[in-house]
């Protein structure tokens, strides 16, 4: 019986150390906690979901990373802002927040969803390559919620941190990168395609729109045609026509996407990284499965 025991205890160890070890290797760090005022760009702004109570702002601002509020300029997303700045609809609840800080030109567009388990459709890549079509550059974007949401509105506080102080980028721009978020989520929901994979093809069919520039929207098919084959992902005709009509007004606003080619290619490049590493680790995944298997096993043989 003691042997026994002394063997389901080292089995639990193992179980407790392999899992210790699994959590290590997708663990993030929290970053420099050091705030310092950036002064040639301004504090960096913090903009809050109107609906927050005060305990959800302060839960908001820790995961943030905003140990003093005296340290960052605050603003508030409103009903008003939701509908000029996204058309969404007046009564709508807004928890989702962001902080935007700018960054010096060149080290492109970064976002980071701190609690990704509260956003529940909108992925670091949607976020970026909405915020490229908008007119974004240059900057850290990171996105958090007290509580389980799609998303969507952090775009409007986002949007709403760059149309202050003078600032303001082109509504018309807005719109559509808002089109392009919910034309994402919803490839995503209704096709089943993998979210990572819907960034990586509207990445993809922009940086054609800026190598072709298409001068007709047939141009715009063919080449939203051509990404589809070339990715492998299959769509009915309707989503298809609604990819079309998207980067048709891209097209038809003119959106200089060469201006920021580079950061496209950052977004490509981290985008391929991802599903690569995903499936280089059906592997390590397989070893996980086989390993507990075997466990199970061996606990069974003890108590048999």
């Amino acid at each position: 019986m003691i042997k026994r025991l002394l063997h389901v205890s080292i089995v639990l160890l193992l179980m407790v150390g392999f899992a210790s070890y699994s959590a290590g290797t997708v663990s993030a760090s929290s970053g420099n906690s050091t705030e310092s005022i950036n002064e040639k760009f301004g504090l960096p702004r913090v903009v809050y979901g109107e609906t927050l109570t005060e305990a959800q702002k302060e839960e908001v601002r820790r995961l943030l990373g905003v140990e003093d509020p005296e340290m960052v300029d605050e603003y508030t997303i409103t009903s008003e802002d939701l509908v000029n700045y996204i058309g969404g609809d007046a009564g709508a609840r807004m928890f989702s927040s962001a902080k935007i800080t700018r960054e010096e030109k060149g080290h492109g567009l970064v976002i980071n969803i701190v609690n990704s388990e509260n956003i529940t459709e909108v992925t670091n890549e949607m976020y970026a390559n909405a915020l490229i079509t908008a007119g974004v550059e240059d900057a850290t974007v990171e996105v958090a919620s007290p509580v389980t949401v799609s998303g969507h509105s952090a775009l409007t506080g986002i949007y709403k941190a760059f149309n202050v102080e003078g600032e303001s980028l082109d509504k018309d721009r807005m719109e559509v990168a808002n089109e392009e978020l919910s034309v994402a989520t919803d490839l995503a929901d209704n096709e089943g395609i993998d979210q990572e994979k819907v960034s990586e093809l509207l990445a993809e069919i922009k940086q054609q729109i800026a190598e072709q520039n298409p001068v007709t929207r047939e141009e715009v098919e063919q080449i939203v045609q051509e990404q589809l084959d070339q990715l492998n992902i299959q769509l009915s005709e309707e989503d298809k026509a609604m990819l079309t009509d998207l980067f048709d007004k891209m097209r038809n606003l003119n959106i200089d996407f060469d201006n920021v080619a580079s950061q496209l290619d950052d977004l490509a490049n981290d985008i391929r990284s991802k599903l690569e590493e995903v499936a280089g680790n059906e592997g390590f995944w397989q070893k996980v499965s086989d390993f507990f298997d075997k466990l199970i096993e061996n606990l069974r043989g003890l108590f048999s």
